[in-house]
């Protein structure tokens, strides 16, 4: 059977990726790289304060406007922008909440006119007080902006976890934050719109067609009908075009319509980095209890998020930092408190973890500190009280399969020589005067895939399988691949429930013209969530065709153009939903919030120059519970690049502020790792199927970016004997930390 299943490129196989040779030979058409007859390009110009009263707009007389398309607030049919909430506008009309909010939109053939025409436009802004941190919003009358401050809270109650903490032997306290970080995907935002008798065309590079499609029916008032939405190959996103790209859509949508010709809009870098959102900033404490002997007994964490000026997804951020609050262990008790707040600063959004890196940060550290204050090994700490099968966790979830935590513990143990290297290096162990110190640090988490609680059921997504001449299949949904694999696994899950080899499937091109809405790319839920209903549309569609051959003989091409020239079309078209027994109840927090997790050990070796304070990761293990590897190739490379995306945010990654105005928006002052920083990745597969996912698979694609951070700052305390409780951690961070060190020891 193995050898049957290599030959067709089914599910554990490593077929050539679908997008590979394109990418390779250059050919490959980003939105920038497609040619739009008769098109003209667009900008944006943005506020230059981060709160104000627009008190006009000068266009300066003595420029020529004649060929040039300007679009304000008052031209925009429904002036807000539909995601969560429709709180923020399209264009800025009487007030702005942020440096860099768009006001003007103008469109021109002649490129240098165009960045000259922005420079004629001037803003007259009444310049207000801003909020530009969580503690200006938190000590603020709560009406500066308008609205109550706080843009949205969740709460976790198991137990009375304050009364256990305080009954507890060993209780510790602490607080953990971490910042702001950019997607840095290669390929800036963009987008074409272009109309014709048919309706609205956009296309873009994005994550997510039909939520541009809801945008633009939202801000045109428009039929969805009359919209068609296109991805275009798309350059990496993170999260970053998620909801962004629906602002840019609506842009050259409203440009194009009164130009009357199509309109592109590709951000410069600068202006990417600057106007588009982030990863939220947070604030964790923590206080929590055990025993002596490592048992723990209650935890207690208050989440605090900088959500920026508008709503974007922080309220689903904010709801899955808090489900990972608590990690991957067993607590009797548990109380999760968070809210996020207003800021006057470009609202925060999506980006890969989804809140779950900044809890899962904390209550790792925390971890390290409550095994130092019992005089126990972090790990042995960590083993003692790991979740498992039957294991309750603080929403009253049950755990009944494919957790794969302890095996994934085992084997990063294993394989990096992790307590010999934890006994024999560190700073306790280097010679005197050592000018370079090494030391070792883990962190065990887990990730919950698929939408939170009951945003599965409700978003109901759905996939087409066509059945085309000579046996083929064409697999339609609005699932997107943007660098991560999707066209490919697609093929191998229908190639395999169909019965038919991997070259004989292809996917369409997400279009909402073509394809049914699959729900969004992102929550760690394309492969396990859709790709279940691929697998059962395909196991159906080869079905029908094996019947047909059973009744009227032939091979498999023949029963399918029977089946064709008899029917016309062949279309099996399903929905997904929640196994039985998967409820959550969104107004007590309580239930089965993921219908299954994934779960994984990092385990990281630094080294750390004493002169320089320069760290430099010189090897990194991975355990990985993935339920089962589509791809593992693809598998292995979600994880290594999430992996030092990790290691980009703990170490490098800052976002640097003053007044509103983020300092370093380029990729030559926003340091990210290059291929020359990653150490080397031994990332080991755990297979626990979950059943329900193709395959047995589980969504790894956030996993990744949850365990790296922690386990580097284990790591560097080992090193140098200095706890980081804040990242990034940069040199200049080290530098101080260790002076101060020496400061107190003399």
């Amino acid at each position: 059977m193995q050898s049957n299943v290599r030959s067709q490129g089914w599910i554990g196989d490593t077929p050539a990726r679908s997008d590979g040779p394109a990418k390779v030979a250059g050919t490959a058409r980003y939105i920038a790289d497609i040619a739009f007859p008769n098109a003209i390009d667009a900008s944006v110009v943005r506020s230059h304060v981060p709160r104000g009263r627009i008190l006009g707009i000068d266009f300066d007389p003595n420029f020529d406007w004649s060929d040039v398309t300007i679009i304000t607030a008052k031209d925009v049919p429904c002036n807000e922008i539909a995601e969560i909430e429709c709180d923020q506008p399209a264009l800025a009309d009487d007030q702005v909440r942020h440096v860099y909010e768009p006001i003007v939109l103008l469109a021109c053939e002649d490129k240098t006119k165009l960045q000259r025409a922005v420079q004629r436009v001037h803003v007259r802004i009444e310049q207000l007080p801003a909020l530009l941190n969580v503690d200006d919003s938190l000590a603020c009358n709560p009406l500066v902006l308008g609205k109550d401050n706080v843009m949205c809270s969740y709460r976790v109650v198991l137990g009375d976890a304050k009364a256990e903490i305080e009954r507890a032997e060993v209780v510790v306290r602490g607080m953990y934050e971490v910042g702001h970080q950019e997607q840095m995907y290669i390929e800036p935002q963009g987008c074409v719109a272009y109309w014709d008798d048919a309706g609205l065309h956009v296309v873009g590079s994005m994550q997510c067609p039909y939520y541009v499609e809801k945008a633009l029916a939202h801000a045109l008032r428009l039929e969805r009908s009359r919209i068609d939405v296109t991805q275009s190959v798309t350059g990496g996103a993170f999260g970053g075009k998620e909801e962004y790209p629906s602002v840019v859509a609506v842009h050259v949508a409203l440009l194009s319509k009164k130009a009357g010709r199509p309109v592109r809009m590709i951000y410069e870098r600068q202006e990417d980095v600057q106007a588009t959102t982030k990863r939220h900033p947070a604030r964790v404490t923590v206080e929590a209890g055990c025993d002596r002997d490592g048992t723990l007994r209650g935890i207690a964490v208050d989440i605090l998020m900088d959500a920026g000026a508008y709503v974007t997804m922080t309220p689903v951020v904010l709801s899955r930092g808090v489900l990972h609050a608590c990690g991957a262990y067993r607590w009797p008790t548990a109380l999760v408190q968070s809210k996020a707040v207003i800021t006057n600063t470009p609202p925060n959004g999506a980006f890969r973890g989804f809140g779950a890196p900044q809890t899962i940060f904390a209550v790792e550290r925390h971890m390290d500190r409550m095994a130092e204050a019992i005089g126990m090994e972090p790990m042995a700490f960590r083993q003692k009280n790991l979740l498992g099968i039957g294991a309750t966790m603080p929403t009253g979830q049950v755990l009944n399969g494919s957790v794969g935590v302890q095996e994934c513990v085992q084997r990063a143990l294993e394989k990096s020589d992790y307590l010999r290297k934890k006994s024999t290096l560190g700073k306790a162990n280097s010679p005197a005067g050592a000018t370079k110190v090494r030391g070792v640090g883990a962190s065990v988490f887990l990730h919950g895939a698929g939408f939170t609680g009951s945003g599965e059921d409700r978003l109901k997504g759905a996939v087409e399988l066509d059945l085309l001449k000579d046996g083929h299949v064409r697999v339609r949904s609005s699932s997107t691949d943007m660098g991560q694999g999707t066209e490919t696994v697609f093929r191998q899950i229908a190639a395999q429930a169909a019965g038919v080899p991997f070259e004989n499937v292809s996917v369409a091109t997400p279009s909402t013209a073509h394809v049914p809405d699959s729900g969004p790319t992102v929550a760690s839920r394309t492969v396990m969530i859709v790709g279940s209903i691929v697998e059962s549309a395909a196991k159906e569609l080869g079905e029908r065709v094996r019947n047909e051959q059973q009744q009227h003989g032939g091979s498999f091409a023949e029963a399918s153009n029977r089946l064709l020239e008899r029917e016309g079309t062949v279309v099996v078209h399903r929905r997904y939903a929640h196994p039985a027994g998967v409820k959550f109840d969104d107004a007590t927090y309580t239930g089965t919030a993921y219908p299954a997790y994934a779960w994984a050990c990092d385990i990281a070796e630094v080294e750390v120059d004493l002169d320089t304070f320069e760290i430099d990761v010189v090897g990194f293990w991975s355990a990985v519970d993935v339920g089962r590897a589509i791809h593992p190739v693809l598998c292995r490379g979600q994880l290594d690049g999430g992996a030092l995306q990790s290691i980009g945010w703990a170490l490098c990654e800052e976002v640097q502020w003053k007044d509103g105005h983020i300092l370093n928006p380029r990729m030559t002052t926003y340091i990210v790792p290059t291929a020359l920083d990653a150490p080397p990745f031994m990332t080991d597969l755990v297979e626990e199927p979950y059943t329900f996912g193709p395959g047995g698979a589980k969504g790894i694609g956030e996993l990744p970016m949850d365990g790296g951070a922690p386990a580097l700052a284990a790591a560097i305390e080992h090193a140098t004997g200095i706890a980081f409780n804040r990242i990034p951690m940069t040199p200049e961070r080290l530098f101080d930390a260790w002076n101060e060190s020496q400061r107190e020891r003399r």
